[in-house]
């Protein structure tokens, strides 16, 4: 029984693609991933706060607390 002989001519090349491939597979993968699981989320979360937020009564707030120095309080 012989023993396999090594592949000594072209293994950088065979190497790289089958090392390519898996970084694409990878990269496309955890983009999806960040996509689907954190943007999107937060996108949302973002414009539901916004959908009930008033920067008027934020800002009489804000302004009553004596934390703007340009405006005094009422």
């Amino acid at each position: 029984m012989a023993a396999a002989k090594p592949q000594l001519r072209g293994l950088l090349a065979t190497s790289m693609k089958k090392h390519g491939i898996m970084t694409l597979v990878v990269g496309l993968g955890t983009a999806f991933a960040f996509k689907f699981l954190y943007a999107d989320p937060k996108k949302q979360r973002y414009a539901d706060f916004y959908k009930t937020y008033d920067a008027d009564k934020a800002f009489q707030v804000m302004r009553n607390a004596g934390l703007l120095q340009s405006v005094g309080p009422e």
